[in-house]
């Protein structure tokens, strides 16, 4: 027995291959001098002399020489439990906008870190490639009109899904930044890109999400190849409608804002031609390179003309005011209004603050458009009636057919998918019933009005975009434009044409109060939904809000 105790023993029982090897396997001729079922001593064995611990019922709070107890992974907890408290179970049961949004408003060392959705090669993600992808996307969107917050939840979920959980990306109205910390003392890795090109394409900006929601969904494998392609595919893919139509639905959309505010057949004709000839020399002038602000001035000036004409030709039950302000609903920046102060009202003031200034930059253009006309035409003789602009004919059902042409019109300009525009159809037609009822039927003042009717707006499409997991924009939007103060601007232009420079100014205060009570609204309309859709965490995000508001020195 010795000697098969021996070192010979010893080798027959090494392993056959390196690979058998355990990281705790003793190495050979360092045994334990044990035998049988003697164990060693361990920490959590019992001193002598002590009773042994009774066992005690389920729940119970154990003793503190009791020997923990074990589960394997098929008894796991179901969650990791984070400082605050919640399961991360719960992160997948909202769509991955909420998720990504409520994980940003996380403080950074409670954020829950989930396996990859998408796994990395053996060698872990490819770091650059990641970045590169996220910034890519998260241009698409920017440029595409998307909300400031909406852009760094998309990011945040693309780089998330690959593996790069401790990612902070950043978004300002011409620059998107995503910064990656490999770990606590390794060096970070940055990447940045600058968005100098802006179009309205919300078929393109639905299909970036459809391609955000399947690389964050587990059940999708969408490998870093496969997303570049399709990214390339949704680059590539033409608009949605051909440049004639475009120009038609400009047409359409001024006629039926002039029926909306009391014009008839000849004034839907006149505005409808007027903004036609508009779209088309705004499309000459950005042919040619001339900056935005050009175009909207060139592409007021027709509409302006139309109307003066009308004036001058002295036709009876002729508004020629109606002409002019269909004309302005038409130009009104109201995509870029809503944007500017959903940023504002989410905390990125920056880009709100450079969104409000391009909004105040095109308006004076379409200021400038209409008063060069208005000013030609009063040296004509073409003396306008200001109060036929406030004298509106009240009809509920020609009204509401207007408005819902006008809402369909505007959705095919910002070239929404066709799935999508008789759904913002019925929402503006709903919006404007709930204004007309309101303002016309129940007295209360139009800026009130204005904002509880672009409230349902926010509501109704925040819940169709999360039944669909796609972007609120293509279904708000368009359903604003009935709403916007085409009337109130043109009547305060009217007036500075006039020389009544404090009236003048006055209504156009207005018309900025009414615009920017549809931008709260619509905010405050998308707020309200989150009451109805299961957001993890969100109380204890407002508190934590709140305390870090009384942390800045109050």
């Amino acid at each position: 027995m010795a000697e098969a105790e021996g070192p010979e023993g010893a080798e027959d029982r090494k392993p056959a291959s390196d690979e058998a090897h355990s990281a705790f396997s003793p190495p050979p001729g360092t045994e334990p001098e044990f035998a049988g079922d003697e164990q060693p001593t361990s920490e959590f064995t019992v001193p002598e002399g002590l009773p042994l611990p009774q066992e005690e019922p389920a729940g119970a709070e154990g003793s503190a020489f009791a020997p923990p107890s074990t589960y394997s992974a098929q008894h796991s907890p179901p969650a990791y439990v984070s400082g605050s408290g919640f399961p991360v179970s719960w992160m997948t049961e909202s769509p991955w906008q909420d998720r990504m949004r409520t994980m940003l408003r996380m403080p950074v060392d409670v954020r829950p870190v989930p396996e990859p959705v998408q796994k990395p090669a053996e060698t872990g993600p490819a770091v650059g490639r990641v970045l590169d992808l996220t910034l890519r996307i998260g241009e698409l969107m920017l440029a595409g009109g998307e909300g400031a917050e909406d852009v760094e939840a998309a990011m945040f979920a693309v780089a998330r899904s690959y593996g790069l959980d401790r990612c902070e990306p950043t978004v300002t109205f011409t620059m998107l930044s995503i910064t990656h910390h490999p770990s606590l003392v390794g060096d970070p890795v940055s990447a940045n890109r600058t968005v100098r090109r802006r179009g309205t394409d919300y078929t393109r900006l639905a299909a970036v999400y459809r391609l955000v929601a399947d690389i964050s969904t587990p059940e999708v494998d969408v490998s870093l190849e496969e997303a570049y392609r399709r990214l390339a595919e949704i680059r590539r893919n033409r608009h949605p409608y051909p440049t004639w139509v475009l120009t038609a639905a400009a047409g359409l959309l001024a006629g039926a804002a002039s029926i909306l505010v009391g014009g008839g057949v000849l004034v839907f004709f006149a505005a409808a031609i007027g903004a036609m000839l508009g779209d088309r020399l705004a499309w000459l002038c950005a042919g040619r390179g001339l900056p935005e602000f050009y175009q909207f001035v060139v592409a007021a000036m027709p509409p302006a003309a139309f109307g003066v004409a009308l004036k001058l030709l002295a036709i009876e039950d002729i508004q020629a005011s109606a002409v002019i302000t269909g004309g302005l609903f038409a130009l009104l920046p109201g995509r870029a209004l809503v944007a500017a102060v959903q940023d504002g009202l989410t905390g990125f003031y920056i880009t709100a603050s450079a969104r409000l200034l391009e909004v105040m930059y095109l308006f004076i253009g379409i200021i400038m458009g209409v008063l060069v006309v208005l000013y030609l035409g009063l040296q004509l003789g073409a003396a306008p009636r200001p109060e036929e602009v406030l004298q509106i004919t009240q009809r509920p059902l020609v009204q509401i057919a207007a408005s819902m042409v006008l809402v369909f019109t505007f959705a095919i300009l910002l070239q929404q998918e066709r799935s999508t525009v008789w759904i913002v159809t019925l929402n503006g037609g709903v919006a404007w019933a709930t204004f007309g009822a309101l303002h016309y039927a129940g007295g209360i003042p139009p800026v009130p009005s204005t904002a509880i009717a672009a409230g349902l707006v926010g509501l109704f499409g925040q819940l169709c975009s999360r039944y669909r997991s796609a972007s609120a924009l293509p279904y708000v939007t368009a359903a604003i434009g009935p709403l916007l103060p085409g009337s109130a601007t043109y009547y305060g232009l009217l007036l500075i044409a006039e020389n009544q420079l404090n009236k003048g100014l006055g209504s156009l205060t207005n018309a900025a109060a009414i615009a920017l009570a549809i931008a709260i609204g619509v905010n405050l309309g998308a707020e309200t939904s989150r009451l109805f859709m299961r957001i993890p965490q969100a109380a204890s995000a407002a508190r934590r809000r709140a305390a870090a508001k009384r942390t800045r020195g109050f």
